[in-house]
C-alpha cells in the first residue's frame, strides 16, 4: 500500500514530476455487511484492544446511504442514543411488567424538562450556548438541572432513579448504561440531589462523572412504588450530549482542565482562527471558520467515531478519542472524512486551497457518509481544531516551518547530490515541507511517566503509518523537545519534522557517498499558532525545542539520532567554512518578473575562489520539485574580507508554464571553493505572492435581518481565469455558500454582492476565498459586529444559507479594467 501512496506526484519525496492525473474517486464505504474494526483498535489503542467477541458495544457501522439528509434536528439514524429496537423505547409509559397499563397507585412522571433553552442556566453555565441545537448539552464533572413533573407531590420516600443510556446494548459496567437513584449516595461521581418540591414538580441537580463517555445519551425516568414500577418513554426531545469540561477543576478534575480562562475562550470557544503557510521568510496566513457550534456539526463529530467504530467505554478518554479523530479525519484506512490529495489535479472535488472552513466538508459527511475530496495539510487540520474543540478539547492549529519528512526513522534529513551538486531527485526520498501544518490539544497523559501533561501533538495529515493506521498521536510537546522518541504515540516522527538536521551527501568518484555539509538550523526553525485574544502570532518554538545552538538543543538531536536507522551520522563531515552564502529573494508577486540573488562572503585573510551552480524549480509545498526549468553556473574570485552578488533573473514567461499549487519555487545552490575544497549547499524556497479579497460590510448586522457584503478582487495575471468560484462562509452569519462567477479577463477588476442573515449576535467572522484552474490561494475575510434583534437572544433557522454543492449562478455587479 505504501508503494502506491508515495506515487502521488506533490506528496512523496523521490516521486517523478510529470503532468498531473485525474484521482482515482474514493472507494464508497461498503454498505453491505458489517465493518469490523478490531484490527484498527489493537493497532492503534492498547487500551480498547482487549475485547471479547461478545462485546456488542462495537456497534455496526452506520449505513446512510448516498443522498439521504440529515433529519431536521441534525442526526444520523445510528447508535448514539436513538435504537429504535430498545424495548419501551418509544410510545407509551411501561410498568414492571412492560405492557403500558398504569395502575393506580403508581408514580407516573407526567414531564421532564431538561432547562435546554440556549439562554438558559444550564447551556450558559456549561459554556454550551453558543450550539445551535435545541437539545440539552452538559460537560462532564459539572452539575446540571432538570424539573421533574409528577402525578402527584414528591414524599421523601419516593423511589425515582434517571437513567442515561448509549450504545446498542448499554451495560452499567461499560459506563454506556448510568443509573441515579434521586437523594441517595450516588456511584463513580454521578448523583441527583433534589432542590426543591413544589407541588408536582420536582426540581433536581445532576452531577456527572469527570471521566464519563462523551457523546448523545438517551434519558429516562423511573419510579418505585408498591402498586408497580413506572418508566417515562424515551423521548427524542429529551437526549442529552454529554461533552469533555475543561472547566472541571479540583477533586472531581477532567483530565482536560485548562487553568486558563483566556486559553479556554480561545482554544474551546473560539469559532474562528488563523493558519499560517507559506515560508518562513514569507508568512501567508489566512482565516479559518472552525464552526463548532454549527448545527449538525457535533453530530458529525459523534458521527465520525461512530464511523471507525470505536468502542463507546472507550468515549470517555481523551488520549484513544484523539487519536481516533487523527485517523478518521483523513480517508485512508477507513473511508474517514478528507481525501488527501496533492496532485494538482482537483476537477473531481474541491482545491484544498478554496476551502473557507470547516462546516462544509463535516456537514457533507454526515450527510453522505462518503468521504470529502480534496485536503491538504491545513485542511486536515483545520478540520480537526473543529473536531475535538466541539468534543470539548482546548486545541489549537499549529504551523511548523521547513518541517522534515523522514522516511527512514533515521531522523535527519537526506539530501542527495552527483558529483556536480547537482540533485539526485530519485534518491531523495526525504523532503522538507516549507510548511506543515497539526494540531496541539490540551489533556493529562495517565497512561505516561510523570512531566508529560500539557500540550500533544494529533496529526490528521496521512505521512506515514502508525501501527499499521494513518494517524499520528497524541504526542507529548515535552518529550518532543527532550528527543524522548520512545514516548508514545509516533514521537521519532513529530522530533524529525521539527527539530533535525539537513545532511547533504555528495556522490563521489567511486559511487560512493560522502557527508559534505551538515546543515544543523534547516528543520523546524519557526513554529507558530495564532495569539490568545488576538489575530497575532505566537511564536512557539520554545516549547517544542530548546534554542538552537544549545548544549541542550543538541544533546536532543544527538540522543534522539541514537535510536534511529543511522546512529553514527555525526561522525565524520569537514568543517572548512571560510566563504559564507546567503540567498537573497524579494518579495515576489504572482505574475510578475522577479530576481533571486546569491551572496559569497570571503571570511579568510586569503583569496579565495568559488564555482558557483543555481538551479531553480517549482516545488509543491510538501518539498517535491519539478524538472529544473532555469540554471547559472558562475566562478568567482573573492579578495580577503570581500562579497559578491550573483543574480538569476527569471521572467513570469519562464515561470508560468512551471507552476503547480501556491507558486512555490525551489533554488538549490551549491559551490565549491577550489583553495580548500570546502563545499557550500543551500535550498531556498519562495512563494509568489498572491492577492486578497477585499471584503465590505454595505450596512449594520443584526440578528434575523438581511445583511449584504461586497467583494472586489482583481485578476494579477495578464491572462483569463475561466471556472471561477467563491465560497462564503462564516459561523452565526452564513451556511457554506458556493458561487460560480464564470471567467475574469486578465488584469480585470470584478465586484459582486451577496446578502446573508446573522442568526447569532456578537463579533464575527465572515470567510471568503477564490479559486480557479489558474489561480488559487486567494482569500480575505472581514469581522462583522451583529447587534442582537430588538427582542433579545439569538435567531436560529436550519434552513440558512446555500450550502448546495452545486452552487449558484452570481452575475458580477461591476466589472472594470486594470
Amino acid at each position: 500500500m505504501m508503494d502506491g501512496l508515495r506515487s502521488d506526484v506533490g506528496r512523496w519525496g523521490g516521486s517523478p514530476f510529470q503532468p498531473p492525473t485525474t484521482p482515482s474517486p474514493e472507494p464508497e464505504p461498503d454498505r453491505r455487511s458489517r465493518r469490523s474494526g478490531r484490527s484498527f483498535w489493537a493497532r492503534c489503542c492498547g487500551c480498547c484492544s482487549c475485547r471479547s467477541g461478545a462485546d456488542d458495544d462495537w456497534g455496526p457501522e452506520p449505513s446512510g446511504s448516498r443522498g439521504r439528509g440529515s433529519s431536521t434536528r441534525g442526526g444520523r439514524s445510528d447508535s448514539r442514543g436513538s435504537d429504535t429496537r430498545r424495548p419501551g423505547s418509544r410510545g407509551s409509559a411501561v410498568n414492571a411488567a412492560g405492557d403500558g397499563t398504569i395502575r393506580e397507585g403508581m408514580l407516573v412522571v407526567t414531564d421532564v424538562d431538561l432547562l435546554s433553552s440556549r439562554s438558559g442556566q444550564n447551556r450558559r453555565e456549561h459554556h454550551t450556548d453558543e450550539f445551535e441545537y435545541e437539545e440539552l448539552i452538559v460537560r462532564r464533572g459539572q452539575p446540571f438541572c432538570m424539573v421533574i413533573v409528577l402525578s402527584r407531590p414528591y414524599e421523601s420516600s419516593d423511589n425515582i432513579t434517571l437513567e442515561l443510556l448509549i450504545g446498542n446494548n448499554p451495560e452499567v459496567g461499560k459506563g454506556t448504561r448510568v443509573i441515579i437513584p434521586v437523594d441517595k449516595r450516588g456511584s463513580g461521581g454521578w448523583k441527583a440531589q433534589v432542590i426543591k418540591a413544589s407541588g408536582q414538580n420536582l426540581n433536581l441537580r445532576v452531577h456527572t462523572a469527570p471521566n464519563a463517555i462523551i457523546g448523545k445519551f438517551q434519558f429516562t425516568v423511573r419510579t418505585h412504588t408498591d402498586a408497580g414500577e413506572f418508566q417515562l418513554p424515551f423521548d427524542p426531545r429529551n437526549e442529552i450530549y454529554i461533552l469533555f469540561n475543561p472547566w472541571c477543576p479540583g477533586d472531581t478534575e477532567d483530565i482536560v482542565f485548562v487553568d486558563h480562562e483566556d486559553w479556554r475562550q480561545e482554544y474551546v470557544l473560539n469559532e474562528s482562527g488563523r493558519i499560517y503557510y507559506g515560508t518562513e521568510a514569507q508568512i501567508g496566513e489566512r482565516t479559518w471558520n472552525y464552526g463548532q457550534f454549527d448545527h449538525g456539526v457535533l453530530d458529525a463529530c459523534l458521527y465520525i467515531l461512530d464511523r471507525r467504530g470505536m468502542p463507546y467505554g472507550g468515549r470517555g478518554d481523551p488520549v484513544s478519542v484523539s487519536r481516533v479523530i487523527s485517523a478518521m479525519v483523513n480517508s485512508l484506512d477507513d473511508n474517514g472524512v478528507l481525501i488527501g490529495n496533492w496532485s494538482g489535479d482537483y476537477s473531481r472535488g474541491t482545491n484544498p486551497s478554496a476551502w473557507v472552513g470547516s462546516v462544509e466538508i463535516l456537514l457533507s459527511y454526515l450527510r453522505t457518509g462518503y468521504s470529502v475530496p480534496y485536503g491538504q495539510c491545513w485542511v486536515f487540520a483545520g478540520v480537526t481544531t473543529t473536531v475535538l474543540r466541539c468534543l470539548g478539547l482546548a486545541t489549537r492549529t499549529v504551523t511548523n516551518f521547513n518541517s522534515a519528512h523522514d522516511t527512514d526513522t533515521s531522523l535527519t534529513m537526506d539530501i542527495y547530490f552527483d558529483e556536480n551538486m547537482k540533485p539526485l531527485e530519485h534518491l531523495n526520498h526525504d523532503s522538507v515541507w516549507n510548511f506543515h501544518v497539526w494540531n496541539d490539544c490540551w489533556m493529562k497523559r495517565p497512561d505516561l511517566p510523570s512531566g508529560f501533561d500539557g500540550w500533544q501533538v494529533v496529526d490528521a495529515t496521512p505521512q506515514e503509518t502508525s501501527s499499521g493506521i494513518f494517524c499520528c498521536g497524541p504526542c507529548s510537546v515535552e518529550s518532543i523537545k527532550n528527543g524522548l522518541v520512545y514516548m508514545k504515540y509516533d514521537t521519532p516522527f513529530i522530533f524529525a519534522e521539527v527539530n533535525s538536521d539537513k545532511v547533504y551527501w555528495q556522490r563521489q568518484d567511486d559511487g560512493s557517498f560522502k557527508i559534505v555539509y551538515v546543515e544543523e538550523k534547516a528543520i523546524g526553525t519557526l513554529i507558530v499558532t495564532k495569539a490568545i485574544g488576538s489575530n497575532m502570532r505566537d511564536d512557539v518554538t520554545h516549547i517544542y525545542k530548546h534554542p538552537e545552538g544549545s548544549e541542550a538543543e543538541r544533546k536532543a538531536v544527538e540522543t534522539a539520532a541514537a535510536h534511529g536507522s543511522k546512529p553514527n551520522v555525526y561522525a565524520n563531515r569537514d568543517s572548512a567554512e571560510d566563504v559564507a552564502m546567503q540567498v537573497e529573494a524579494p518579495d515576489a508577486v504572482m505574475g510578475q518578473d522577479l530576481t533571486l540573488c546569491v551572496l559569497l562572503t570571503n571570511r579568510s585573510s586569503s583569496s579565495r575562489t568559488v564555482k558557483l551552480h543555481l538551479y531553480l524549480s517549482v516545488t509543491f509545498y510538501t518539498g517535491v520539485t519539478g524538472t529544473i526549468f532555469k540554471e547559472t553556473k558562475k566562478e568567482v574570485v573573492l579578495a580577503p574580507g570581500a562579497s559578491d552578488r550573483v543574480a538569476m533573473p527569471v521572467a513570469y514567461k519562464e515561470y508560468r508554464p512551471h507552476l503547480v499549487d501556491q507558486g512555490a519555487m525551489l533554488l538549490n545552490v551549491s559551490g565549491h571553493v577550489k583553495e580548500n575544497g570546502q563545499v557550500l549547499a543551500k535550498q531556498h524556497t519562495f512563494r509568489l505572492r498572491t492577492p486578497d479579497l477585499s471584503l465590505t460590510l454595505l450596512g449594520a448586522a443584526v440578528v434575523g435581518q438581511e445583511c449584504e457584503v461586497q467583494i472586489v478582487f482583481k485578476n494579477p495575471l495578464p491572462i483569463t481565469l475561466t471556472n471561477v468560484v467563491f465560497r462564503l462562509e462564516g459561523s452565526g452569519l452564513q451556511r457554506p455558500k458556493i458561487l460560480n462567477v464564470g471567467d475574469i479577463g486578465g488584469n480585470e477588476t470584478v465586484t459582486l454582492r451577496q446578502t446573508f442573515v446573522p442568526v447569532r449576535p456578537g463579533p464575527r467572522q465572515l470567510i471568503a476565498s477564490l479559486d480557479s484552474p489558474q489561480l488559487s490561494q486567494v482569500h480575505g475575510v472581514i469581522q462583522v459586529d451583529v447587534a442582537p434583534a430588538s427582542g433579545g437572544g439569538g435567531f436560529f433557522s436550519d434552513a440558512g444559507g446555500g450550502s448546495s454543492p452545486s452552487g449558484e449562478a452570481i452575475p458580477m455587479a461591476s466589472r472594470g479594467g486594470a
